[in-house]
């Protein structure tokens, strides 16, 4: 397939980047500063390197024409940095249909996803916390998949709990519409494992996938 890739050089999105080009995809990474993804690891005669403004979809029309699917690893890397995840991936969508791509998967967060059934109390306290210590970051995130819901694209958002650097298992739960119980976090790179995966199931589109260990 030939995909493209936003938020390449950060810790989902550069994970994105190497298990494509390691599955045989034709990969387009859209980053600002090409050294970065450098850094990442990410080589390879299949990965193409675009350079642009992320807040001018216009310029972003050329990384997504002709793609069979667009992933964003895009997100706030911190509480300052909320609000950018929506702004962000709105000039992404805009691109995508001003060219007429349709599949898009993005990265969320677990709590922006209906609670899980039957979630231990433990579990319930902890969410609440985290939940109100992070919630402009959340409701950034809340934004974007409204927006996503709006637009014409086959959407897919996945929401991961805590992440943690660890490699690809693929032994990962996953709930499409909802979240899974104790699921209290998942490596980032099996959060892209998952991402890939779901780029061909329908069964997604539209839909958010909770996914933990």
């Amino acid at each position: 397939m030939k995909l493209t890739v936003f938020g390449a050089t950060g810790g989902v999105g550069g994970e994105i980047v190497r298990q494509a080009l390691a599955a045989g995809h034709e990969v387009t990474a859209v980053v600002r500063d090409p050294s970065r993804l450098s850094a990442t690891g990410a080589t390879g005669e299949s990965l193409e390197v675009f350079r642009a403004d992320l807040t001018d979809p216009e310029s972003l029309r050329a990384a997504v024409a002709g793609r069979d699917a667009v992933l964003s690893g895009l997100g706030a890397r911190k509480r300052a940095d909320a609000g950018i995840t929506a702004e962000l991936t709105r000039s992404v969508v805009r691109a995508m249909e001003a060219e007429g791509v349709r599949r898009l998967v993005v990265v969320s967060a677990a709590p922006v996803g209906p609670p899980a059934e039957r979630q231990p109390m433990v579990d319930r306290v902890m969410g609440s916390l985290v939940s109100k210590i992070l919630k402009p970051v959340y409701d950034d995130l809340r934004a974007m998949e409204a927006d996503l819901a709006a637009s014409a694209t086959d959407w897919t958002s996945v929401r991961p709990p805590r992440l943690q650097d660890k490699p690809v298992t693929g032994g990962y739960r996953k709930v499409v519409g909802g979240t899974p119980v104790s699921g209290r976090f998942i490596g980032r790179a099996d959060v892209a494992h998952a991402m890939l995966a779901v780029i061909d199931d329908l069964s997604t589109v539209k839909h958010g996938v909770g996914v933990a260990y």
